[in-house]
């Protein structure tokens, strides 16, 4: 069951392709107001999770309660209250941005201003430059800000900054960080082990389609990744999450 400190639950989750596992049975339980990272190697299972919670994929079987409702009976209620920024955002090109936020608007029955959304995001400046002309770091705001339109409860982030230079990196914490200050919650799914240090409460590594380690960034590199690294004589820094994920989820390359 859901409870009342609980925003996002998941029990028993499964969803397979064909013959390919990608999710095998998963947990999670993201608290309200915090921020929750999902971590993980390429193949995983995370983009498949954060999808069938996000209610654009149907699981195999298992149980998701978002917000303390199931996408079954609530699809339109929660769609709502959610705020979605996918790993690839894709806008057209020859609208304006100030055009872009319109049309985001126009699918929340209480949306929020528009002008207070681009200020927000850093995008004044460009309110009549059409989206091709933007750079990278530009559209991803420009993508945060459309999740953020529609005033979500929770919000939901598979990789917003993958590609970003460190510059464009950070404004978008920046942007993450005001967000969770106001007391709602965010999913994050991210390669970055940095990102998830600076931004996460909690994070939980997924490998094989399900949870392999669970909790604070410090509680993990305490537990797990001081175990693993050099003794103290020979090391010149301490443990770190990064440490920590691949210890657990090993040196190998994997495609996507």
């Amino acid at each position: 069951m859901v409870t009342s400190t609980s925003a996002l639950l998941v029990r028993g989750l499964k969803k397979a392709y064909g013959d390919v596992v990608a999710v095998d049975g998963l947990d999670l339980e993201v608290r309200n107001g915090e921020c929750f990272g999902i971590l993980g190697p390429n193949g995983a299972g995370k983009t498949t999770t954060i999808e069938i919670c996000e209610g654009l994929l149907a699981p195999d079987s298992g149980d998701v309660q978002v917000l303390g409702r199931s996408w079954e009976d609530n699809a339109d209620d929660l769609r709502e209250r959610l705020g979605i920024q996918l790993q690839d955002t894709q806008l057209a090109d020859k609208l304006t941005v100030r055009e872009t936020i319109d049309l985001f608007r126009s699918f929340y029955r209480h949306a929020r201003n528009a002008n207070e959304v681009i200020e927000m995001v850093q995008l004044g400046e460009k309110r009549d430059a059409r989206v091709g002309t933007l750079s990278g770091g530009q559209k991803q705001r420009l993508a945060m800000a459309c999740a953020l339109v529609g005033d979500p409860e929770l919000l939901f982030l598979d990789e917003p900054t993958t590609g970003l230079d460190p510059q464009a990196r950070r404004q978008l914490w920046g942007l993450i960080e005001d967000f969770r200050a106001t007391g709602r919650t965010i999913v994050l799914t991210t390669h970055y082990m940095d990102e998830a240090e600076r931004l996460c409460e909690r994070v939980a590594i997924v490998d094989h389609g399900h949870v392999i380690a669970l909790g604070a960034p410090s509680e993990l590199i305490e537990t797990i990744g001081s175990k693993h690294h050099p003794p103290p004589v020979q090391r010149t820094t301490s443990a770190t999450l990064e440490d920590v994920f691949v210890v657990l989820t090993g040196r190998t390359l994997r495609d996507e």
